[in-house]
């Protein structure tokens, strides 16, 4: 793990906030990040890039695609973490968002990951 102070300033922007709750279940792309997000990908990738420097991604390359996901090391703390502070911690749209465009998926630019194409099952909060 990376040192404290970028840990957690990964975590302390709402939109890094907001990815890092997308890809705790599933592996997205940048371009999958935009849409449901609603911004530019080059925005979604700068925010992506420092999640990634923090240590909290997996990531795995698919043609010209890169697709990530929080690592397993970390998920349990943010997992906590979520739902501490907002019970799981998913903006109100992007649960919908991400439904809609995953759905898409088989028929889009993106061609899904091969080794992060299991879906983990989040867990129940109480």
């Amino acid at each position: 793990m990376t040192n404290p102070v970028t840990f957690t300033r990964a975590l302390a922007d709402p939109t890094r906030w907001r990815i890092v709750r997308l890809v705790m279940d599933d592996a997205l792309c940048v371009c999958e990040l935009a849409d449901i997000l609603g911004m530019p990908q080059s925005s979604v990738s700068s925010h992506v890039q420092v999640i990634r420097k923090a240590g909290l991604l997996d990531s795995e390359k698919c043609e010209k695609w890169t697709y990530f996901r929080i690592t397993r090391q970390h998920l349990p703390l943010v997992r906590t973490i979520a739902k501490h502070f907002a019970g799981d911690g998913l903006h109100p749209e992007d649960r919908a968002n991400a439904a809609k465009r995953l759905s898409k998926r088989e028929n889009s630019c993106c061609p899904g990951p091969k080794q992060l194409a299991t879906r983990r099952k989040a867990k129940a909060t109480s």
